[in-house]
C-alpha cells in the first residue's frame, strides 16, 4: 500500500463528503478510492469513516487522524517546495580556494558584485598557494595555477597568468642591467618556493624566456627563496635582487617607477590557470552561479582555450 497516496485519498473523501467526489478530485475511480480507504483502515485497525448506502460519517478517531494527515501532507508539500526553490535559487555556504595573489588582486575585489547579484550565498574563501584536495578539504571549487591532472575534475580555463621580470632601480644601479638571459646567472635571482602537492615542487629554479632567438632556459639562484609572491615583491622593492612575478602584482610598481622591467624583449611564458570543480551530474545553483561569474570576469578568450 502507498501510505501517502492512501492518506491523500482519505483527506479528499473527508473534504468532498463522498467517495465519488473524492474520486473526481484524485483522478481515480470510486472503486479505487474505496480500496485505498479500506487498505488504510486495515493498516490502522479501526474505522475512519462509517459508510451506509445513503451517507458517510467520519469516526471520532477518523477526525483526529484526518487532522494529522492534513498536517503531514502539508509538511510534505512544504518540503517539496523548499527543494524546488533550492534547486532554482543560489543559496547557502560555498567553499572555494584560490592562489594568494589571484585572490587578493582579482577575486576578492570582484566579490562585492557577486554578493550583490547572489545575496543568499555565503562565501568561505581560502586564499592559499597550497594545492588542496577538493573532496578531502571540503571545497566545491578551486582556482589553480598549472595544468589539472585529475579526470575527476572539470577544468575551465581562465585568462593566463602573465609574468614579468623586474627589479628595483637601486639594485640595477648597484649590480648592472643584465643584457641577455644568460647574464642572469651572475645576478641575485630571487625565486618562488612552490607548496607541497604542486607539479612545480621538485623543479630546479629555472627561468624560461622567449625572445628573438626563441625560448631560452636559464638556471637561476639567489639568497632568497620564499613561498609568497608578495614577499618576493617586497624583497625586490628593497633592492635584494631580480624576481619573476605576476604582472597583476607589479604593474602599478612598474608604472610608478618603483620597479623596472628586466630584459623587456624576453618574455616569460604565461602560466595556465583554471577554475576547477568536481565532475558531477547535478551542479548546485550556488556553484553554477560562482562558475558563471568567474568565467564572465576572468574567463579565457576563445583563442586562449584548450
Amino acid at each position: 500500500m502507498d501510505l501517502l497516496k492512501a492518506m491523500t485519498v482519505f483527506v479528499r473523501v473527508v473534504e468532498t463528503g463522498s467517495l465519488t467526489a473524492a474520486a473526481d478530485a484524485c483522478g481515480l475511480s470510486p472503486t479505487m478510492v474505496g480500496n485505498h480507504l479500506q487498505a488504510l483502515e486495515a493498516r490502522l485497525g479501526t474505522r475512519l469513516i462509517h459508510r451506509t448506502t445513503r451517507k458517510q460519517q467520519i469516526s471520532v478517531f477518523g477526525r483526529t487522524y484526518y487532522e494529522r494527515c492534513v498536517e503531514i501532507l502539508g509538511l510534505i508539500d512544504d518540503a517539496e517546495r523548499l527543494a524546488l526553490d533550492h534547486l532554482g535559487t543560489p543559496r547557502g555556504l560555498l567553499r572555494v580556494t584560490a592562489p594568494l595573489i589571484f585572490s587578493s588582486e582579482c577575486l576578492i575585489p570582484s566579490l562585492a558584485d557577486y554578493c550583490r547579484r547572489y545575496p543568499e550565498v555565503q562565501l568561505d574563501v581560502v586564499a592559499t598557494d597550497a594545492v588542496s584536495d577538493l573532496v578531502e578539504d571540503g571545497f566545491e571549487a578551486a582556482i589553480r595555477l598549472g595544468t589539472p591532472g585529475s579526470p575527476d575534475l572539470v577544468a575551465r580555463p581562465l585568462q593566463p597568468y602573465r609574468l614579468v621580470l623586474c627589479a628595483s632601480p637601486a639594485y640595477l644601479e648597484a649590480h648592472g642591467v643584465p643584457a641577455s638571459p644568460e647574464a642572469l646567472r651572475a645576478h641575485q635571482c630571487l625565486t618562488y618556493a612552490y607548496p607541497p602537492r604542486s607539479e612545480m615542487r621538485a623543479v630546479q629554479p629555472e627561468w624560461v624566456l622567449s625572445g628573438a632567438r626563441g625560448p631560452v632556459s636559464v638556471p637561476v639562484g639567489g639568497r632568497l627563496r620564499i613561498d609568497s609572491a608578495d614577499a618576493l615583491r617586497r624583497a625586490i622593492l628593497a633592492g635584494m635582487g631580480i624576481a619573476m612575478l605576476p604582472s597583476i602584482l607589479v604593474d602599478d610598481d612598474i608604472e610608478a617607477g618603483r620597479l623596472v622591467r628586466v630584459l623587456p624583449d624576453e618574455v616569460p611564458p604565461a602560466r595556465p590557470i583554471n577554475l576547477l570543480y568536481l565532475r558531477d551530474r547535478q551542479m548546485s545553483p550556488k556553484l553554477r552561479s560562482f562558475v558563471d561569474f568567474v568565467l564572465e570576469r576572468f574567463g579565457a578568450a576563445p583563442d586562449q582555450k584548450g
